[in-house]
């Protein structure tokens, strides 16, 4: 999979709160990855199976927003997240191939 800073910089936020699920506006937050960006990150480490994702169930009316889709890293995505970022800090290119 290709491995940029920007899929880094998310897949930290996940390898930081290894519990606590995440969802996109914070994940932007805490990153400064755009949307834009963002969920096409979430959608390749979802299929790669590095994250799985479920939303969350509430009355949208009662809380005055949308339902939203909560990310949380699996085992796999921390094996080769933990790998990833080792690879980055021994080679000298910005983007690597996991």
């Amino acid at each position: 999979m290709r491995m940029t800073f920007e899929t880094l910089k998310v897949l930290n936020i996940f390898l930081e709160n290894l519990d606590e699920p995440q969802y996109g506006l914070e994940i932007t937050k805490a990153t400064g990855v755009q949307a834009g960006t963002l969920y096409p990150i979430l959608m390749r480490l979802e299929t790669n199976k590095w994250l799985s994702s479920d939303w969350e169930d509430i009355d949208p009316v009662k809380e005055g927003r949308r339902a939203r889709r909560y990310y949380t890293i699996t085992d796999l995505g921390r094996r080769e997240a933990l790998k990833a970022q080792r690879e980055l800090f021994q080679s000298k290119l910005g983007v690597i191939h996991v």
